[in-house]
């Protein structure tokens, strides 16, 4: 059985504290008034490059015609107060991105899990214990990201401006989307996929352990039937959370492949944790009979996945750029004019890098290779969230910094202490299941 080191424990809590550390700096550095808001962006400014530039020229020809008209002086105060919302609103926005970032690596795995116990896969029994300790983090992790949720709906920060009573009396389109789009159906809807998934999560975790101490089969042909239903309500339930959870941060804008998309970063972040943490447990030899082989497959998951995610993320870029519908471009327009880097860098984070790196089938064999590729990959979802969220809370007051790299950490450690504290309490190979010898004996 595996044991916890406490140099992992010690080194978990040291990366929360310095996280929570940051995370309430962010709150405290986080603007109060307007005046407090101009300065921040004036001493920022220079990061931003050309675009804050303009900007700041534009705001300066506006101030200068403001003071001689009254229709001016009212637009400036608006527009003000919507910057000081936004500078407000980025500590919570960078709170929300990791905690919906490592909650959505557990969900990912959940769904992998699902898909082996349903396609009764022979190759992967004996990595069933990781990812059932991956996906024990569904259960602290859905509770803080549904706490940020219930707290946005009570008003706290303004990350969904649809639940702004004020904005939605001004706004037609949301008039006409508050028959779903309201703030108590919204958590109603939130804690239905939560049950759901944790539900699934905790009784196929029972079914798996009680079937090594049983003498037939029947809790793993359970196992197998749930699996089986579980996927339904899972690409059901996926979808309409990335809706409500992501894509309604911006409501006047939509798509119809954002629940795939959302679940292809999901899932190969998933995979990726899955390669990670089993090569990590292995090399301190805790997992004697996984061997390459296995390691080989999961990197044809993170490879293959990757070029899923790509095709997704292209033909929703392309065929949204192409039409140029004004309701629909400017999702990209704002993303490319605002956020170059961030927006095209993760593109080749998450396609070009892991597609070089695991082209050849050897290097998928190479531990140290596929670790490397895999934090790569990491790092370019968390990204690819940043860009869903961080343009319709902040605009173009961006910048990585405390308050991102704060919550980056702390979410990390809870959840390396989370997912091992889990791993610790059981056999990491599972005794009889039907196909633990297939997967002991897997060679490719």
């Amino acid at each position: 059985m595996y044991t916890f080191s406490n140099r992992l424990k010690i080194a978990s809590f040291v990366l929360m504290i310095v996280g929570a550390l940051g995370i309430l700096g962010g709150f405290v550095m986080a603007p109060g008034t307007i005046a407090e808001a101009k300065e921040m962006v004036a001493s920022h400014d220079g990061g931003h490059g050309d675009a804050h530039e303009a900007e700041a020229e534009h705001a300066t020809k506006e101030n200068d015609h403001a003071a001689a008209e009254a229709h001016g002086e009212e637009h400036d105060s608006s527009h003000d107060q919507h910057l000081l919302d936004q500078l407000k609103n980025r500590p919570w926005a960078a709170l929300y991105v990791a905690a919906f970032f490592f909650f959505m690596i557990s969900l990912g795995v959940l769904a992998f899990y699902a898909i082996q116990r349903a396609a009764q896969a022979g190759w992967s029994p004996l990595l069933f214990r990781v990812m059932e300790g991956i996906t024990s983090y569904l259960v602290p992790g859905g509770i803080i990201v549904f706490v940020i949720l219930l707290l946005s709906v009570l008003h706290m920060n303004h990350l969904f401006i649809w639940m702004d009573e004020t904005v939605v009396a001004h706004d037609e389109l949301l008039q006409g989307k508050s028959g779903y789009l309201n703030p108590t159906f919204f958590l109603i809807r939130a804690a239905i996929f939560l049950a759901g998934w944790i539900g699934y999560r905790e009784y196929s975790r029972k079914l798996s352990i009680a079937q090594d101490a049983s003498d037939d089969d029947s809790n793993f042909k359970l196992n197998f039937r749930i699996s089986a239903g579980f996927l339904v309500f899972y690409l059901i339930s996926e979808s309409i959370m990335s809706w409500d959870w992501i894509m309604s941060v911006e409501p006047h804008w939509f798509s119809t492949l954002f629940g795939w998309y959302i679940f292809a970063s999901m899932f190969v972040s998933g995979i990726t944790v899955i390669a990670m943490v089993t090569i990590y447990l292995k090399s301190k030899g805790h997992l004697p009979d996984v061997n390459d082989s296995h390691i080989h497959d999961l990197a044809k998951f993170m490879f293959g996945i990757s070029i899923f995610w790509t095709y997704l993320w292209f033909s929703q870029f392309m065929l949204i750029w192409y039409s140029n519908i004004p309701e629909e471009v400017t999702y990209y327009v704002t993303r490319i004019a605002d956020y170059r880097l961030p927006f095209f860098g993760m593109v080749a984070m998450n396609f070009l890098f892991p597609v070089l790196l695991l082209m050849n089938s050897d290097y998928k064999r190479i531990n140290w290779f596929v670790i490397l590729t895999g934090i790569v990959i990491l790092a370019g979802h968390y990204m690819d969230i940043f860009n869903a969220i961080m343009p319709s809370t902040v605009g173009d007051n961006w910048y990585i910094g405390i308050p991102e790299i704060g919550s980056i950490l702390f979410f990390a450690g809870l959840f390396i202490f989370w997912i091992f504290r889990a791993i610790s309490t059981q056999p990491l190979q599972p005794k009889r299941n039907p196909f633990i010898e297939e997967s002991r004996h897997f060679h490719y």
